[in-house]
């Protein structure tokens, strides 16, 4: 078996929460909305089609044919601005199973990715892409399986609803989270259910608590959480690694570096992300050995 199969890795090519933001003060964490890769065994797992989508499609031209599972937490802009220009899609030969829920007008994941291609959106229509396109519908609470590759699901606290995803593979577990807000006097049992006991979380802390609360423009309904909010889920679900993400157009690289030392002073295993990060989870090498949040009690 080669090296790659038995890895269970994460890599982030768009970190950046509702719009894209380039530009000299973004250029150590990156600009690029939402995309994250999983390499699982010998899986290819995406989530979200924000702009960092169409670097990641670049990076795997030199990989084709190409077979790759994309999920979207939700169709809300910035998590699918990507895929139109995600070049892997329009190269006969390659194979993508992409996954959404429906949304709360009945419509499905591959009708929202069309109808964004429509005119006058879009100069061409979804239907010019070449590869094989299949789309599955989500249904939030139940899992999702990918050869030995388990991957749970739940409603997130969203405008519009948006999914939240864990990856079970050989005891590793990754979870990814965004977006969500949190509730104001309890934790969300979906966000602790498929964090519980997880190597690595994802999670949405768009906003500090300060500006969450800002009398004069405060955050409520607008479907994001804190940093001070994912610390206290990565504590009470006993996670490992806790990724501070999905960060605001307005927060550079300085102000990001400090909710980075606020977030590792209250939990050591917070970091902030950033394009170009790796992570590695750790798995067992027998095959035999899984874990599925949904076995679980929290």
């Amino acid at each position: 078996m080669s090296r790659i199969e038995n890895q269970f890795n994460v890599e982030f090519w768009g970190v950046r929460g509702s719009i894209p933001s380039p530009g000299s003060h973004t250029v150590r964490y990156g600009g690029n909305t939402p995309c994250v890769s999983m390499q699982v065994g010998g899986r290819r797992l995406i989530f979200d089609g924000g702009t960092g989508l169409h670097v990641l499609g670049q990076s795997l031209l030199r990989q084709m044919p190409l077979q790759a599972y994309l999920f979207f937490t939700h169709s809300h802009w910035d998590h699918i601005q990507g895929f139109p220009f995600f070049t892997p899609a329009f190269i006969k030969g390659n194979k993508f199973d992409i996954y959404g829920a429906i949304a709360p007008d009945g419509s499905t994941i591959e009708q929202r990715l069309n109808d964004q291609m429509l005119h006058p959106n879009f100069p061409v229509p979804l239907q010019i892409m070449q590869a094989s396109l299949s789309f599955h519908n989500v249904k939030p609470g139940e899992p999702i399986q990918i050869d030995d590759i388990t991957i749970d699901t739940g409603h997130l606290n969203h405008p519009g609803e948006a999914v939240g995803y864990r990856v079970n593979w050989r005891g590793g577990a990754a979870v990814y989270i965004t977006d969500t807000e949190h509730y104001a006097n309890k934790l969300d049992e979906n966000v602790l259910r498929l964090c519980h006991n997880a190597d690595i979380v994802i999670y949405d802390s768009t906003y500090t608590e300060a500006e969450y609360h800002s009398p004069k423009a405060p955050k409520y309904g607008w479907g994001h959480s804190t940093w001070q909010e994912a610390v206290k889920v990565a504590k009470a679900a006993n996670v490992k690694t806790l990724v501070i993400y999905h960060h605001d157009p307005s927060h550079n690289d300085e102000f990001l570096d400090n909710v980075g030392q606020e977030a590792s002073e209250q939990f050591p295993g917070a970091i902030m992300a950033r394009e170009g990060l790796v992570l590695h989870v750790p798995v067992s090498s027998s095959l035999s050995e899984s874990y599925s949040v949904s076995q679980s009690s929290i």
